[in-house]
C-alpha cells in the first residue's frame, strides 16, 4: 500500500492526512486547506480511507509508520482508530491520556505525539449552540473515542451527573471509571437501558456513527423524545441527522455536529502548523461547503 506524498521543497509546506473508515466525503481537507490558504501556508491534506486502501483498523500502526516515512507533518484520526492508535504513539498529551483517545497526531523530530481536540471542540460548540442548557443530568450514547471526548467535555462544562450507554457495557464501564477518577466518584455511571435513562435527564448526546452517511438510522426512537430535552449529535454528514430531525419535531433544542468538527479541526490545524486559525472564518467556510 502506498501512502500519498507531497514534495517538501520549501519551508512552510505541510503535509497532513486523515485516517479512518468510510471517510471519502470528509470535509476536513477543504476546511484545513482553505484556512491554510488564507494564512499563506502551503498545505496539503490527504484522506487515507481504510476501506479504500484495504487496511483493517488494526493496521493503524503500519499506516502511521508509512505516513512518517512519507514525510507527513501530522494526522487526524477518526472512527474506528481513535483508541487503536494509542499503542503506536511515542507520547500523549495530558488531554489525550485523560480521554484515552487520540484524534490528532503530530509527527515531529521522529516522534509521534498524540493529542485530542475533540473535547475542546465539543465544549466550545456546546457553549455556542446550547447556551444556558440544563446540565444537572445528561445521557451519552457511545463510549468510543468521540464519546470519551464528549464525556470529559460535558463534565468539564459542569454537568453534575453523566450516564453512559454503550452496546459494549465493558467499554462504558471503562469510560465511567476514567471519568470518576478525573472528576469524582459521583459524577458518572453506566446507564442500564435507554428508555429509563432518558426519562430523568436534561439532555442526550449521540456519539456513535449512527445517523452518518452509510450508517443510517437513529439511536433514539422518536417516541422517547420530549420537548424538555436538549439533543446533540456529533455526526456532521449529514448535518441534519434523523435523530436531530425527530428532536426538532418534538420541540427539543438541538445541536448538530458541525461546530464540533470545525472547532476540533481548528485545534488540530494549530498543533500541526503552530499558526493560529481564524475559527469564525472556518465556521463561515464550513457553511459554504453544505455543512449548514
Amino acid at each position: 500500500m502506498a501512502v500519498p506524498t507531497l514534495p517538501r521543497s520549501r519551508p512552510g509546506a505541510y503535509l497532513v492526512g486523515l485516517i479512518g473508515a468510510g471517510i471519502g466525503t470528509s470535509l476536513s481537507p477543504a476546511l484545513h486547506e482553505h484556512e491554510a490558504s488564507c494564512l499563506g501556508l502551503a498545505y496539503a491534506y490527504r484522506v487515507l480511507d481504510l476501506d479504500e486502501l484495504g487496511v483493517e483498523p488494526a493496521g493503524i500502526g503500519d499506516l502511521l509508520e508509512q505516513a512518517r516515512e512519507a514525510g507527513f507533518d501530522g494526522l487526524n484520526v477518526t472512527h474506528p482508530c481513535k483508541q487503536l492508535v494509542l499503542e503506536h504513539l511515542d507520547e500523549l498529551t495530558d488531554e489525550a491520556a485523560a480521554l484515552g483517545a487520540v484524534n490528532t497526531v503530530v509527527l515531529r523530530d521522529g516522534r509521534a505525539i498524540g493529542d485530542n481536540t475533540d473535547g475542546t471542540g465539543f465544549a466550545e460548540s456546546f457553549r455556542r449552540g446550547l447556551p444556558g442548557a440544563a446540565l444537572s443530568r445528561a445521557l451519552l450514547i457511545g463510549a468510543g473515542g468521540a464519546g470519551a471526548a464528549v464525556a470529559h467535555a460535558l463534565l468539564g462544562l459542569g454537568c453534575e451527573r453523566l450516564e453512559v450507554l454503550d452496546t459494549d457495557r465493558g467499554r462504558a464501564g471503562r469510560l465511567v471509571a476514567a471519568l470518576c477518577a478525573r472528576f469524582g466518584t459521583e459524577r458518572a455511571s453506566v446507564a442500564e437501558a435507554l428508555e429509563p435513562a432518558l426519562g430523568h435527564v436534561d439532555g442526550v448526546v449521540n456519539a456513535t456513527p449512527t445517523g452518518m452517511v452509510g450508517h443510517g438510522g437513529t439511536p433514539v426512537p422518536k417516541h422517547l423524545l420530549r420537548a424538555e430535552l436538549w439533543v446533540a449529535d456529533v455526526v456532521y454528514r449529514p448535518l441534519e441527522t434523523e435523530l436531530l430531525r425527530a428532536a426538532r419535531a418534538a420541540g427539543c433544542r438541538t445541536l448538530d455536529g458541525g461546530g464540533m468538527v470545525v472547532l476540533q479541526a481548528a485545534g488540530s490545524f494549530e498543533r500541526f502548523t503552530g499558526a493560529k486559525p481564524d475559527r469564525e472564518r472556518m465556521l463561515r467556510h464550513f457553511a459554504t461547503l453544505g455543512g449548514a
